[in-house]
Formats: C-alpha cells, sequence, structure tokens
C-alpha cells in the first residue's frame, strides 16, 4: 500500500454536515480496526491534524492535477499549513529517493569497476601461470593442475563479491531508516488500485504533469459529488480520565481525532430531543459509533435523515424518554428546555425511576437546577452537559462537553461522549456547567465583536483587512476561530455555524449572572449592545460574524 496524497471532498451538506478539502495520505490502518463493509475504501490520514477516515476508491483524483483549485476554494490558515505539509512531505521523500538512486549508481559504478579489476587479475594470473608453465616443463601434472585451480578461483570472484559474500546482510535489503518509506502492498489493495483507480482517465494539467509526479507515490484528490460514505468512520479515540486540582474530572481524547470506528458503544438505549446546527451532529455520530438512537424533533422532516441512517422515531418526547434508558436534548434556549420537559407529552411524563435526563441546552444555572429538581423529584437521574462548539465541530464530533449534576449518569455517558466530542468535563453541582459554559460563550461574543470592530476599522482607515488577518494570523491571536470568522466577513458569508441570535442570548444571560454577583461585564454588555443592533438589521438567523454588518450600516 502505497503512500498517496489526497483531499477530503466537499460532500453535500444535508443533516450530517459538510466536509472541507483536505489533504492526506494513504496509510496503513490498526490492525485492530475492521474494514467497513461495501465498496473498496481506504484508510486516510490527514495532514495538519490527527484525522483518519475509510475513504472509498472512487471519490479518489490526483493532488496535483487539482492542487491550485483547492487553494483557490480553501483560503484558510489551517489548510494552508496542511498543503505546505504535503510538499514537504513530497519533498523529503524525493529527496531519499534521490539519495537512494545516486547510492545504487555509485555502487553500480563500484561493482562495474571491481569486475574490471576482477578481470584484469584473472588475465594477470593467467599470464604468470603460461610463463610458469614454460618455466618448469619438468613439473609434474598435479602440480599444473593446482596452479591452474588457483588462478581460476582468483579470477571468478571480484573483491565486491567476496565482501558480499562475507557480510551477514542480504543483498537489497534496505537499511533500517528506509523501512518506513514503502509500506507493504496487501493484495486486495493491490487488486484495486490496479483496477478502479488505475482506470481513471484525468484530464491533461498544464501547470502540473502527470509525468512529473513523485513516481514513487500515487497522489488523489477526492471526488466533489460523491455522498459522504457510510463507512466514513472515526478511529479509535482512547479516553483516559485525569482528575484536576479544581476537583473538577475531564474525559480526554488521547489522539484528539474526530474519527470513531474501534470504541465500543453503550449497550443502553439512547434518546435525542432536538435536531438543529448542533443536535444533527451530535446523532449523526452517535449513529456512527454504533449506538442505539430514538430520535424526536418539533419539525418532524428533520428526523428523516436520521431515520434512514438507522435511528428510531419518537412521536413524543414523553414516549422518547420512556423507551430510551438516557435520554440528551439539546434546545435552543431557557424557555424551549422547560417546555419541553414540563410542557404536554414533555420529558416529565415519560420520566420514571431510573430514566436518565441530559440537557445539552446552552441555559442559565437557575433553570437547569429548577429542571433537575423537577426530574428528581420523579425518581429521575439529571445531568446538565451543554457543549462548547460549532455546527462543523459538532458534525466532526469535536465539542467540548462541560458536564455537572449525576457523576454516575456522567460515567454512564462516557461512549456517547466520546462520539460526540473530543473531551468532556466534570465540574460537581448542577449549575456549575451552566455558569461555565455562560462565561465561555460571553469571552467568545466578545472576542468576535472584537474582530468585526477591527475589520471595520481597518477598511475606513484605509488599511487592507486581509493584510489585517494575515498580520493576526502571524501574531499570538492566530486560532481557527479568528480565520475562519474574518474568512467569512471578508468573503461576505454569513452562513450559520453558530447563530448569531444564541450568542447574544449567551451574552445576555452571562451579563446576568455577573448581576447575579454584583460582579461588573462592562466587556460583555458593550458587546451585546452591538449584537442586538446587528438583530435589528435582521442578522439573527446568520453567523455570529454577521455582526460585522452593525458597524458598516
Amino acid at each position: 500500500l502505497c503512500s498517496c496524497c489526497l483531499i477530503l471532498p466537499f460532500l453535500p451538506r444535508g443533516k450530517l454536515g459538510r466536509y472541507p478539502p483536505w489533504p492526506g495520505k494513504i496509510v496503513n490502518p490498526p490492525k485492530d480496526l475492521k474494514k467497513p463493509r461495501g465498496k473498496k475504501c481506504f484508510f486516510v490520514k490527514f495532514f495538519g491534524t490527527e484525522d483518519h477516515a475509510w475513504i472509498k476508491v472512487e471519490q479518489l483524483k490526483p493532488y496535483h492535477l487539482h492542487k491550485e483549485e483547492m487553494i483557490k476554494i480553501n483560503k484558510g490558515k489551517r489548510f494552508q499549513q496542511a498543503v505546505d505539509a504535503v510538499e514537504e512531505f513530497l519533498r523529503k521523500t524525493k529527496g531519499k529517493d534521490q539519495a537512494s538512486s545516486h547510492n545504487s549508481s555509485e555502487e553500480k559504478n563500484r561493482r562495474n569497476s571491481s569486475e574490471e579489476r576482477g578481470k584484469q587479475s584473472a588475465g594477470e594470473e593467467k599470464r604468470k601461470a603460461s610463463l610458469s608453465e614454460g618455466k618448469l616443463k619438468k613439473g609434474t601434472g598435479e602440480g599444473k593442475k593446482r596452479v591452474s585451480s588457483v588462478s581460476s578461483e582468483r579470477g571468478s570472484k571480484s573483491p565486491l563479491k567476496r565482501a558480499q559474500d562475507q557480510s551477514p546482510r542480504k543483498r537489497g535489503r534496505p537499511p533500517k531508516d528506509e523501512k518506513d518509506l514503502t509500506i507493504p502492498e496487501s493484495s486486495t489493495v493491490k487488486r484495486v488500485m490496479t483496477g478502479t483507480v488505475a482506470g481513471f482517465k484525468w484530464p491533461p494539467s498544464v501547470s502540473e504533469p502527470v509525468k512529473d509526479s513523485d513516481p514513487h507515490f500515487h497522489h488523489f484528490l477526492l471526488s466533489q459529488t460523491e455522498k459522504p460514505a457510510v463507512c466514513y468512520q472515526a478511529i479509535t479515540k482512547k479516553l483516559k480520565v485525569c482528575e484536576e486540582e479544581t476537583g473538577s474530572t475531564s474525559i480526554q481524547a488521547a489522539d484528539s481525532t474526530a474519527v470513531n470506528g474501534s470504541i465500543t458503544p453503550t449497550d443502553k438505549k439512547i434518546g435525542f430531543l432536538g435536531l438543529g446546527l448542533m443536535g444533527s451532529g451530535i446523532v449523526s455520530n452517535l449513529l456512527k459509533m454504533g449506538h442505539t438512537v430514538t430520535v424526536w424533533n418539533r419539525t418532524a422532516e428533520k428526523c428523516d435523515l436520521f431515520i434512514q441512517e438507522g435511528a428510531r422515531l419518537g412521536r413524543t418526547p414523553a414516549e422518547v424518554v420512556s423507551t430510551c434508558d438516557i435520554t440528551f436534548a439539546c434546545v435552543s434556549d431557557p424557555k424551549a428546555a422547560k417546555d419541553l420537559v414540563l410542557g404536554p407529552s414533555g420529558v416529565l411524563q415519560g420520566i420514571r425511576p431510573g430514566k436518565c435526563y441530559v440537557d445539552m441546552s446552552t441555559v442559565d444555572a437557575d433553570t437547569v437546577t429548577e429542571l433537575a429538581q423537577v426530574i428528581v423529584s420523579r425518581g429521575g437521574r439529571f445531568l446538565e452537559a451543554p457543549v462548547s462548539g460549532n455546527q462543523q465541530l459538532s458534525n466532526d464530533g469535536m465539542l467540548v462537553i462541560l458536564a455537572a449534576g449525576d457523576r454516575g449518569l456522567y460515567e454512564d455517558c462516557s461512549s456517547c461522549f466520546q462520539a460526540m466530542g473530543k473531551t468532556s468535563f466534570f465540574l460537581g453541582e448542577v449549575g456549575n456547567a451552566a455558569k461555565m459554559m455562560l462565561i465561555v460563550n460571553m469571552v467568545q461574543g466578545s472576542f468576535m465583536a472584537t474582530i468585526a470592530e477591527g475589520l471595520t476599522l481597518a477598511q475606513v482607515t484605509g488599511q487592507s483587512q486581509q493584510t489585517l488577518l494575515d498580520i493576526l494570523n502571524q501574531g499570538q491571536l492566530a486560532s481557527i476561530f479568528l480565520d475562519q470568522k474574518c474568512q467569512n466577513i471578508l468573503q461576505g458569508n454569513f452562513k450559520p455555524d453558530f447563530y448569531l441570535k444564541y450568542i447574544q442570548k449567551d451574552l445576555r444571560l452571562a451579563i446576568a449572572l455577573g448581576d447575579s454577583v454584583n460582579h461588573p461585564t462592562p466587556m460583555a454588555a458593550a458587546a451585546n449592545e452591538v449584537y442586538k443592533r446587528a438583530k435589528a438589521l435582521d442578522q439573527s438567523d446568520n453567523d455570529m460574524s454577521a455582526v460585522y454588518r452593525a458597524y458598516i450600516h
């Protein structure tokens, strides 16, 4: 199986999200990771990350032919770093191949030289033997035979061959530092490579013809027309529990990948209420990991895709809770969270002793405490677990989960949290996670408003916004969040990844939290006013980066 450069496609968005193009290489999968059934696929490690995935063969296209096109589409810093990693990988590989070729050429020259010296030596021996034979005509036949034998032995083996015979190392075996350059190719992969992939006919490229490609590596680019393969799996997340000095506990993914595949799903029946931007990605990853999931959403049509993926349909929240062991919920705000539990056919009607409810909504501490009390009063178990992240991180299974409440329930949710997130923290009693989540989002929302303010100030003072972004990306503020949100603004693309109306709601709740303990929050208050202005400009259902428009109107 040869290492390969490839790029992950733009997959149809649907409810399972959209994956950006990304360079990577084919590698051998872990021994304990089973290959998905169905179509032929390769196991891929993506450059610039620790992510892995099974990718179908028919989704591959040449890397070199499409590199420039992909760079134009993806201008993010992280993508450029990944491309740089590909180029560095190819340069190193090419350098090693050239060194190997040079060494092989030198070896061949030495061998030819040695053989030539061997021939000369043989001729000299023959000449000497002939002279000896002429001078020793009276010698016996035995003596002649002995001289001839010595001459033949010396002429038949060159010094190089004698050295090879004495060397314990077998000829042709690569030195240890070259073993990883080529991965052994299995017969199955060989058939795939010589079949489907070899049969591709790619359009010629003027800038980078195929003949100039590294002959030792096949370069691919995944097609942008295929649906996400059911075999798109995440590689193992080996989790470790670590106690912090604060008393909180975190479950962390040791390899920080979004990819799953060998984590054992809980045998408990899982319910999920709410299939919005965050909930959709969470349910998708629960299903991929092999959990048994029953879904409900206020707008029933949103459930259809997940039913096709293997989920079961619940007619009401009460029905989902009554038929499942652990039910998760992720809704928009405190009112929605209360209505879901206390309303007609709500969660509370399905709660019986032993039933578990996990609220993942971002709400205030008073709301979550009230919900916990009514759930526990019916004999249920309660855990709050709001998540930090956005739609893309939800789709990738890379959320950060902040949990509080029933510690035993937190442990029971372990495989679910592994499926949906890269890290989870247990923060103690109910209310702590809500407070922490509001503080996190307060910082994020204020930062976003500051970014928008800086870009508009650059524009009105005649400075290049792109140059400002480049400078920020080279400094201490560099982050994926900064780069993505600035790109949204520069491209005028405000498709929601985190709704503006929800970050404004979180700022409002964070300010109220500060008021409850008489703590000033002037920065959050100022940012909140800017978001309120953006909402007045009809930006509520756009991404939070649309706060930029509050400064230009």
